[in-house]
């Protein structure tokens, strides 16, 4: 009775812990403690759950232990910030693929079993499959081992019904009559991965930082549903703090892109480029480092975008020190943050902090819109879509009401880019032909410390 009492008030602890580092996550200056007690919370629900249970050998919890934590220490210190991304995909992917082997191997062990409890293991399995496989595909979009443009074919979405629908009867059957339906439970396996390939392959690159979110909210559902199979009430709980925010950043993130959940799922956006209208085009104007440095230098206040372009050209540390020169001149320096810049949610903010950026100086951008009127000089590094003026101002654009940070409002625009090419969206931006755009072409780490140079 005291070891179940102990038990019990662990997981409390550990629930709490997990509901305060949530909180903090919020916040990128308070992140990295919310990360830290939020693993707190799961090592002491993992603890508890050891202890509760009469394991008779921990050979294999100790060997899987060390392994994991070799695996992310080294993650943790060779993954790149351009691979993060991917990295989130696959984290999502094998927390997915644990919850259906976790409700597989229930079943597996014990077929004599009631209906409530395999009514959650066909939700394990559904959903844990669904995320992982659609993991897959997504990480294999973001590094360009599969094609990033949406795969769209005739009757598609009337496909992906007929195999939901399969997978939902079985899934009635199994749930009515266990013991007698484990060939259904296989085919359950089988149809919940092709449906997360079938999910996620008619959706383009572009979207994938939304599709990074809403696979973390299935892995989280899947979590809920093994902790209902297991019957552990911290598995619960975590799974559904983790099912619930990631569901409402996705919503977050759609608003930002004035898309509803359903355009981004089942529109196959990017699929068809759009075309150009004839004599809209003009010659976009060329400056060198230097010439920009002139004009730098004698700016009274300077906004700089950041997308994933300077995450490619890991020039967050040299964009940092020219903000530091910029504000030594008597320069007001700021950064501004779209909410879906990069590949996924909250990428630029990362990217910034590691470089020591102070989280007052990023502005988001509801509120540099108000005052880009008033700024001198906008700085776009490696960002596109997000600055994209064809979402405001051609209605026939495929991405046309969709907020940008609208910087083409600015006294003066530089765009650093390795070329004329397009974003990761695959439209053409009218903001390289403006009268107040000049392109500084070439690797932003290498242009940004000329700059610095000059300085």
């Amino acid at each position: 009775m005291i070891l179940d009492i102990s038990i019990n008030f662990s997981y409390l602890i550990s629930a709490i812990f997990f509901v305060f580092g949530l909180k903090l996550l919020g916040s990128p200056s308070s992140a990295q403690k919310g990360n830290l007690i939020s693993a707190i919370g799961m090592l002491i629900a993992i603890l508890a759950t050891l202890i509760s249970k009469q394991i008779i050998d921990y050979t294999w919890i100790i060997v899987g232990g060390i392994a994991g934590s070799l695996i992310g220490v080294i993650a943790a210190k060779k993954v790149l910030m351009t691979s993060m991304p991917q990295m989130v995909a696959l984290l999502n992917g094998f927390g997915g693929l644990a919850s259906l082997l976790v409700g597989w191997a229930i079943f597996y062990n014990n077929f004599q079993i009631d209906g409530f409890t395999a009514s959650t293991i066909f939700l394990s399995i559904l959903i844990g499959g669904v995320t992982f496989t659609g993991s897959m595909i997504a990480y294999a979009k973001l590094t360009y081992k599969f094609i990033s443009k949406p795969i769209l074919y005739s009757g598609q979405m009337i496909i992906n019904s007929i195999v939901l629908i399969a997978i939902v009867v079985m899934g009635v059957i199994f749930s009515i009559y266990p013991a007698t339906s484990y060939d259904f439970l296989i085919y359950i396996i089988i149809g919940s991965l092709i449906l997360g390939i079938l999910s996620v392959i008619p959706i383009g690159g572009a979207d994938m930082p939304v599709v990074i979110s809403l696979l973390n909210s299935y892995s989280g559902l899947a979590a809920c549903a093994s902790g209902f199979v297991i019957k552990n009430n911290v598995l619960i709980v975590s799974g559904a703090l983790v099912g619930a925010s990631g569901i409402v950043l996705t919503t977050i993130m759609c608003k930002a892109m004035n898309r509803s959940i359903t355009n981004v799922l089942f529109s196959g956006f990017g699929a068809v480029k759009a075309k150009a209208k004839e004599g809209e085009k003009k010659e976009a104007k060329s400056l060198s480092a230097k010439d920009a440095y002139f004009v730098l230098e004698a700016a009274q206040s300077v906004v700089i975008v950041p997308g994933y372009g300077l995450a490619v050209a890991t020039a967050q540390h040299v964009v940092k020190e020219l903000s530091d020169l910029l504000e030594e001149n008597g320069t007001d320096v700021k950064f501004a943050i779209h909410p879906v810049a990069g590949r996924m949610p909250g990428h630029m903010n990362v990217l910034l902090a590691e470089a020591d950026v102070s989280y007052d100086k990023l502005v988001e951008m509801d509120d540099i819109n108000r005052t880009i009127d008033t700024v001198d000089v906008c700085m776009v590094i490696g960002a596109n879509d997000v600055v994209n003026t064809s979402a405001r101002d051609d209605k026939d654009s495929p991405i046309f009401g969709m907020p940008i940070i609208e910087v083409d409002k600015a006294k003066n625009v530089f765009i650093l880019k390795r070329s004329m090419a397009s974003g990761f969206a695959g439209i053409d931006n009218p903001l390289f032909y403006k009268e107040n755009s000049s392109m500084i072409f070439g690797d932003a780490k290498k242009t940004i410390s000329q700059i610095v140079e000059e300085f």
